[in-house]
């Protein structure tokens, strides 16, 4: 290359986690390769690793190759391929996967000044590093209670990325492409990044801040703005429930309104709704996080594990032991 050609601006590691999210993946890779296209020389140059260098199989069953190993990646922290930053990928059963090794290597990577980023649940791996103390971070929201529960130190938000000095991460799903267009924005112009946009055939780069799931509006279907009201309330206090007199107090309608209003929209009582969306917060607990029962049981409002367990098995047909046990038995089967 002479002195005149363009340089690279970025070179990438993506170190794939078993059942890793494919789509994280993509969306993460695809915006760099459409940016070279348009800019018609190798801004961006990435790699893919894995522990062993063996293809990775994702989430969904496909399996994506691997050219370089953990010990490779090492090794290239002090040489010519030394990565401007390095991605972890991963999916579903991040936590059966988890690998000290590559804790410390990422230590490593971040010592050395290297931006590190996690894509999907790719921030509980930085997180079990050691690397998300005090740290802004974002996480797809259905892992997000047992992420909250498992490292209270992080600042986990359910953005769609985050970027804590050079710590990037994103919620996955095609909340990879937003924030690697903002990477390219930072790199070149916006420009670049519309070119890049219709490419790809979306119509904008969305916000950071912007929502992971659909407004409760959309989500449930219901228009009355009370109802909705009350309910966000009750899913921002889940660990300590409230009774129905501190929300109607909050909602200035008497206890009798709210009741009506429920059966009507809801076709449920109040109590009832507050106890579904405890339970369903419990089940995710359950099956995304290693947390005891009895500690599942106190995070998301429950007295005793007995009364946790009685409400459960009445809603999902099963005990939360069932529950867990059920859910050990199909990772077994898919290894």
């Amino acid at each position: 290359m002479d002195g005149d050609a363009p340089l690279v601006k970025r070179s990438f590691v993506f170190y794939l986690v078993p059942d890793f999210s494919l789509i994280a993946f993509a969306t993460a890779i695809e915006p760099l390769r459409l940016a070279n296209r348009i800019l018609g020389y190798e801004a961006y140059r990435w790699r893919v690793a894995s522990f062993d260098a063996q293809p990775v199989r994702a989430s969904n069953g496909v399996e994506v190759s691997a050219t370089s190993t953990l010990e490779e990646e090492r090794r290239h922290l002090a040489g010519e391929m030394r990565p401007s930053m390095v991605f972890v990928c991963s999916g579903v059963n991040v936590e059966t996967h988890a690998q000290k090794s590559v804790h410390a290597w990422l230590r490593e990577v971040h010592n050395r000044n290297i931006s590190v980023g996690g894509l999907c649940t790719g921030a509980y791996v930085l997180a079990a590093a050691g690397l998300l103390s005090g740290r802004r971070c974002a996480i797809h929201w259905e892992d997000l209670p047992g992420f909250s529960e498992k490292f209270p130190m992080a600042d986990v938000y359910a953005d769609l990325y985050e970027t804590d000095d050079n710590i990037y991460t994103c919620a996955g799903g095609t909340a990879s492409l937003d924030m690697m267009l903002n990477l390219i924005g930072e790199d070149h112009d916006d420009n670049l990044v519309n070119r890049v946009c219709e490419q790809a055939l979306t119509d904008r780069v969305r916000n950071p801040h912007d929502r992971q799931r659909l407004p409760l509006r959309a989500r449930l279907g219901v228009q009355n703005s009370k109802v909705l009201s009350i309910i966000e309330l009750m899913e921002s206090n889940l660990s300590e429930p409230l009774s129905l007199l501190e929300i109607a107090d909050y909602a200035g309608l008497s206890r009798r309104q709210i009741e009506r209003l429920f059966r009507q929209e809801m076709g449920r009582s109040p109590a009832r709704y507050y106890l579904e969306i405890r339970l369903d917060r419990a089940r995710h607990l359950l099956i995304q996080s290693s947390m005891p029962v009895v500690e599942v049981a106190v995070a998301c409002g429950f007295v005793s594990a007995s009364h946790f367990s009685k409400c459960y098995r009445e809603l999902y047909g099963r005990s939360p032991q069932q529950e867990r046990a059920e859910r050990k038995q199909l990772l077994t089967s898919a290894a």
